[in-house]
């Protein structure tokens, strides 16, 4: 069985240091700010972390500014000021929003009653469209700027919401590669600032005891990801279970590690498990998932951000997802793309076998099945797939996301001397 090396290629790289242009944004501020006071909208737990990192670098250039808003307890950690925690009404679709539609609007008139008494200097959003399109709305009806920071994708399922975004924001910062063309083609202000998914990867420190514990293992060890929300895992780790059951059956010595976010979701997974289902050999883990994903061979997973640690860290995965037949229906009026998989839309074309579920799941759990197996049994395969996503990582898994953020929204704010050197690493895995 083959073993890939895990050495990260840490060899710094020079970053373009050239200035962002200082010109104004429509409806930003005419005036150089000296101490910004700058709002954040932030709904997801991912966005949290992903918020927190970019206020560290705002402080780090301008240790003047100051920060409060709609986040969670890492935003806060990092200095900000959290007036609602929005992470704790993360919710998909409209049938979960629905029962709390009025507790979304009274949060709203919390920030509308802030922007009127303290006019922040600049509104942050990250991610979370849903909610934070009110926000921009009403920030750009008191001449606020507005920028949006791992905006939505409006390019593979919302492109008729792009009226409404040139309407309300006034700054895009992209964080993949080709979205700085399609927003600049439709008249955005944009820049693309990368991933701070990568600047998370490279920085978080694996547990080294761990993986030496769980590293020598004589067969295949398969990663499986269900998901980072409940209602995620209620519906794809079933599918995962029956997969698992399947390729158990044929490969005994295959060792499934599960990679859970929360204790409740580790709990939620083993209550499926069945009498029958004590032979397999499976273990749960929870806050473990890079290095399950440093230790894994492959892996099954559920579509989403995590795909982009797989590519850096060259991984091969298959991939599943589900939708219902309204949602799907709906979906297919709103968008045409071929692909729900980041690292298959980065390099436009299929890496990481992928399957989505509607309504039924047998057919998805079939063809996952056997993806999987071609995995397993075959080192030739998971190579090429490894060799492919370590390519196209070598091209876009670059750190500095946030510092690039903070950079280019201090210096539209006019305070060009945010300027800083640090150096930039590639978090791409090489094989050996």
């Amino acid at each position: 069985m083959d073993r890939r090396s895990k050495t990260a290629n840490k060899t710094p790289q020079s970053e373009d240091l050239q200035a962002v242009p200082i010109h104004l944004l429509r409806g930003c501020v005419s005036r150089k700010v000296s101490q910004p006071n700058i709002f954040f909208s932030v709904g997801e737990p991912s966005g949290d972390l992903h918020a927190a990192k970019l206020i560290e670098q705002l402080q780090r250039f301008c240790p003047t500014s100051t920060h409060r808003g709609f986040g969670g307890s890492l935003m806060e950690q990092a200095g900000c000021q959290i007036d609602f925690d929005l992470t704790t009404m993360a919710v998909v679709g409209f049938v979960e929003v629905l029962p709390k539609l009025r507790e979304f609007f009274r949060v709203a008139d919390i920030a509308t009653d802030i922007f009127r008494e303290q006019h922040p200097d600049a509104v942050v959003l990250v991610d979370f469209p849903g909610f934070n399109w009110h926000i921009a709305k009403r920030a750009k009806q008191l001449g606020i700027p507005t920028f949006y920071y791992l905006p939505p994708q409006l390019w593979a399922w919302g492109a008729w919401r792009l009226k409404k975004m040139r309407r309300y924001v006034d700054h895009v910062l992209c964080n993949l590669p080709f979205e700085q063309q399609w927003y600049s083609e439709r008249g955005m202000e944009v820049d693309y600032v990368g991933h701070p998914f990568f600047d998370e990867v490279a920085e978080r420190p694996l547990d080294e005891r761990f993986l030496s514990t769980w590293q020598d293992y004589e067969g295949v060890q398969v990663a499986v990801l269900p998901g980072s929300r409940s209602r995620e895992v209620k519906h794809i780790w079933p599918m995962q279970l029956s997969a698992i059951r399947e390729l158990s059956r044929r490969y005994p010595k295959t060792r499934f590690m599960v990679a859970c976010l929360r204790d409740q979701h580790c709990l939620q997974c083993k209550q499926q498990l069945t009498e029958s289902d004590r032979g397999i050999n499976i273990d749960f883990f929870v806050q473990r998932t890079s290095e399950i994903i440093e230790l894994a061979d492959c892996a099954l997973m559920k579509s989403g951000s995590v795909s982009l640690e797989m590519m850096a860290r060259g991984t091969p995965a298959v991939v599943v997802y589900h939708a219902s037949r309204v949602l799907y229906g709906i979906g297919r009026c709103l968008t045409d793309i071929q692909s729900m998989t980041l690292p298959n839309m980065i390099a436009e074309k299929t890496i990481m076998p992928e399957f989505l579920a509607v309504g039924s799941t047998a057919q998805t759990i079939e063809k996952s099945v056997a993806a999987l197996d071609r995995l397993i049994v075959d080192g030739q395969e998971r190579k090429r797939q490894r060799d492919e996503l370590l390519s196209v990582s070598a091209s876009v898994a670059q750190t500095g996301a946030s510092r690039r953020a903070a950079r280019t929204i201090l210096q539209r704010l006019g305070i060009p001397e945010a300027v800083d050197a640090p150096t930039q690493r590639n978090v791409t895995k090489h094989a050996a």
